[in-house]
């Protein structure tokens, strides 16, 4: 259990990738500060699960991640405990629209939680990350913060946003300890994009399979979804000393996607 005595948190951390992180984290002994949205008795057993599989303590946010003072109050519980150690970066938010008919305040929406956010709580966990002189920073981009897509104008260009920001803090914090990375998936296999199969299949009269293959996959040379089990594995091993010169780094996990 190599992350014992260090405090993790992952936003976005109640369901999907952040949850798979945030366990592969407890299993290696971090303390985990999770966050995001759900049934508070969903949460309150999640959370008592990673305290049994880490050993140590688990506790939970319900921070509005588009509110800095939130953002401000969520950082200063984890200090209390500690302070932030490894810091993943993973709530997001979509909206598909024509740039011309896109909603201004979906925009904004995807923009302050995909993105500013990122940079929120960074700026935050940075100053005691280099007090102890070692830190790990894992940002959830994606394909498409190297490619765009029609219709994704505000998460594309807050994943291209989010990579270069990477880039950016990595570079500051070359000498401190500190590593600053994004991971890149293509189509991750979750409720939330299970749950868009059966309405496609009725707007498009496609079987499930058509959906899988043909639209949800039609990018992915390896038609083979992404798991959260990969993406939090690749997160993990960031967070390894076999890894520290690892920064600066966007990692894609796309089952090709982007070497086309």
């Amino acid at each position: 259990m190599f992350l014992q005595g260090k405090t993790a948190l992952v936003t976005g951390s109640t369901s999907g990738i952040g949850l798979a992180c945030a366990r592969a984290l407890a299993r290696e002994g971090a303390n985990v500060v999770l966050n995001g949205f759900g049934d508070a008795e969903a949460i309150e057993a999640v959370r008592t699960e990673l305290e049994g599989l880490s050993g140590g303590k688990a506790l939970y946010s319900a921070a509005d991640l588009t509110r800095p003072d939130a953002i401000e109050e969520m950082m200063t519980q984890a200090e209390a405990h500690g302070g932030v150690d490894i810091l993943v970066n993973n709530a997001g938010v979509q909206h598909v629209a024509p740039a011309d008919q896109f909603p201004v305040e979906k925009w904004d929406l995807i923009l302050a939680l995909n993105l500013s956010a990122v940079f929120h709580t960074t700026r935050l966990a940075l100053p005691g990350m280099k007090a102890k002189g070692w830190g790990r920073i894992i940002n959830t981009a994606s394909a498409h913060s190297l490619v765009a897509s029609p219709n994704k104008s505000a998460y594309v260009a807050a994943k291209h946003g989010v990579a270069g920001f990477t880039k950016t803090v990595a570079l500051e914090t070359a000498q401190s300890g500190v590593t600053v990375n994004c991971i890149s998936p293509g189509y991750v296999w979750t409720p939330l994009v299970e749950n868009q199969i059966p309405d496609t299949m009725k707007a498009r009269g496609l079987t499930r399979e058509q959906v899988m293959n043909d639209v949800l996959l039609a990018a992915q040379p390896t038609k083979q979804f992404v798991t959260v089990d990969q993406v939090a594995a690749l997160a993990l091993f960031l967070c390894r000393e076999e890894a520290a010169s690892i920064t600066g780094a966007n990692l894609s996990m796309d089952g090709g996607w982007t070497a086309q």
